[in-house]
């Protein structure tokens, strides 16, 4: 992975039901990644062992981690910490920016 990565080069991949995926930039270490979200999508809840951030870019998401549900909007972040249950689900379409410590192999 190059130490620049242009946004328009690189591809969205569609999950299906209204989600799809941008890998931005990554290393052994460290992932970003993109998630849009069209209205009413769902991210359904899942874990994995990596330390999550989520970032807001646009829309209004209520985002559930563990047993707590907040409602997050442009700007805003959640902390998902390693092995815990989490998942949103679209009040108004956007993107997410997330980050991921170490990589999410699973998404290369």
């Amino acid at each position: 992975m190059g130490l620049f990565i242009n946004d328009e080069k690189r591809a969205w991949e569609d999950l299906g039901a209204g989600v799809s995926r941008k890998v931005m930039s990554y290393n052994a270490d460290l992932m970003v990644v993109k998630v849009r979200f069209e209205v009413g999508s769902i991210g359904a809840g899942h874990q994995h062992p990596h330390t999550q951030i989520s970032y807001v870019e646009s829309g209004t998401f209520e985002y559930t981690i563990a047993d707590e549900t907040f409602t997050i909007e442009a700007g805003d972040t959640c902390l998902i910490p390693p092995n815990t249950l989490h998942g949103c689900h679209c009040i108004n379409a956007g993107i997410l920016v997330d980050a991921f410590s170490p990589v999410r192999e699973d998404f290369l």
